[in-house]
């Protein structure tokens, strides 16, 4: 007996990452390091990868770097795994452009999250995402975030965007589980849990899988709580997320932000991380010898 049937199509794969960008002692960018943390991703069971999200610091990267990111990673990965590349901006005409860049670089997807600080009526982000979505070749998926941008795109947008070939999928941040399964119930769309503690919750009832942030230091370990709840071991499954739970509250809610986190992790295991870019801001000590613990006693477990 399994568990797949109750699942999304996954037009980019199951289990993704938000991958960091990793950047050199000097703060540029270390696309050395991104090609080994990539193939590692890989290898440890991501199925897909996004770049020049949240995690991977998309404010403070250039355009020049998001493409770079994207060629010398699909020089690394191959056809192996899909690429979302992150274009999403307040500017609907330089979203568009980054659609474009992305497309060119090889990208498989581009990520749009719904403009941040101007915050437009429904009408307005509907437009957006539309007119970004006719830009280019590639599937879209929506990005939902409204604690980070201000703005939902509320379930009835969601699903009047479902409409357009090309919007495929929505990457999910906006803790309205109901809304959630309101879209999966009318659309065909392709869910991801954007929040790590929602990854078994969400697959559940429909979703397709997630991006984690998360994954970037345990990526088979998350892999595994899908894989046990497709296999038909429901409580496998449950026990699997409960026991990620104390790391993923360490880099996700206990006040450092999960691009801060993870390259402290990163950099502490040896594996390329770097700096952040300002405003953010390295982990100190305390907090970094707290999460190499943390992680420890969960991949020991």
């Amino acid at each position: 007996m399994t568990n797949a049937a109750t699942a999304s199509p996954s037009p980019f794969g199951r289990a993704l990452c938000a991958m960091i960008t990793p950047f050199t002692e000097s703060g540029s960018l270390d696309l050395d390091g991104a090609q080994l943390l990539a193939v590692r991703l890989v290898s440890q069971g991501c199925d897909g990868l996004v770049l020049s999200g949240t995690t991977g610091e998309s404010p403070t990267t250039s355009d020049a770097e998001k493409a770079a990111l994207v060629t010398a990673v699909r020089e690394a990965v191959g056809d192996r795994v899909p690429l979302v590349s992150g274009v999403g901006t307040f500017d609907t005409r330089h979203t568009v452009e980054l659609a474009l860049q992305a497309e060119k670089a090889g990208a498989d997807g581009v990520l749009v999250v719904s403009p941040y600080y101007s915050r437009p009526p429904q009408d307005a982000l509907e437009a957006h995402f539309r007119e970004v979505a006719d830009a280019s070749g590639l599937p879209l998926v929506l990005y939902d975030i409204p604690g980070r941008t201000g703005t939902r795109i509320e379930p009835e947008t969601m699903i009047r965007l479902a409409e357009h070939p090309r919007i495929v999928a929505v990457k999910d941040c906006s803790y309205d589980f109901l809304g959630t399964q309101k879209v999966l119930a009318r659309t065909d769309l392709a869910y991801y849990a954007g929040c790590d503690e929602h990854i078994l919750a969400l697959y559940a009832v429909g979703a397709t899988g997630y991006v984690s942030t998360v994954a970037n230091v345990v990526p088979a370990q998350l892999r595994a709580i899908l894989d046990a709840f497709e296999a038909g071991d429901t409580p496998v499954s449950a026990r699997l997320q409960q026991r990620a739970t104390p790391l993923v509250e360490l880099m996700m809610a206990a006040g450092l932000p999960g691009t801060v986190t993870v390259k402290a992790l990163l950099n502490s295991l040896g594996l390329p991380g770097g700096s952040v870019r300002a405003p953010l801001r390295p982990a100190g000590r305390e907090a970094a010898r707290e999460l190499l613990a943390a992680y420890e006693e969960f991949v020991a477990a």
